[in-house]
């Protein structure tokens, strides 16, 4: 089982979003089966909280569901338990290797390292911007890239 886990500030815009995008993703390939996803905050302002309003919306308009998500914080057994920890900016990526380090055994990078020419790296956090729909557009790209990644990759 390959192992996703998305990463943002408190884990209930960007990275539930990605995780029901990705979620979406996986099951129309058929790879549910050998793809596991989650998502988790940096922070633990939020924990237990469904996603935010904007980022139910934008998906319910999508077609995506959000049923049973709820915010949690990152744990020290994440490092070990996830293949792949994606994060939606930098911020978010240099508290994960702070917390974790770095080595081959696994995955930290921003979701748009993963975008081919990508004019820019951080998906910016739409609870101080409002701007779910450009979040939306830019997770999606992002989770198209990242799993035609892990495919190649994993020769899945």
């Amino acid at each position: 089982m390959i192992r996703v886990l998305f990463v943002c500030l408190g884990n209930i815009c960007r990275s539930p979003m990605a995780e029901a995008i990705f979620r979406k993703l996986i099951a129309e390939e058929g790879l549910d089966h050998q793809i596991e996803v989650d998502s988790a905050g940096t922070g633990g302002w939020h924990v237990g909280e469904p996603p935010h309003k904007g980022t139910r919306t934008i998906l319910e308009e999508k077609g995506i569901s959000t049923k049973g998500m709820k915010a949690r914080q990152v744990l020290p057994g994440d490092r070990d338990r996830f293949d792949y920890i994606i994060a939606m900016d930098e911020q978010n990526m240099e508290e994960l290797r702070k917390r974790f380090g770095t080595d081959d055994d696994y995955c930290i990078a921003r979701l748009l390292d993963f975008v081919k020419d990508s004019p820019v790296f951080d998906v910016p956090d739409p609870y101080f911007t409002g701007n779910f729909t450009e979040v939306y557009d830019m997770i999606e790209q992002g989770c198209n890239a990242l799993l035609s990644y892990i495919k190649e990759k994993e020769q899945i």
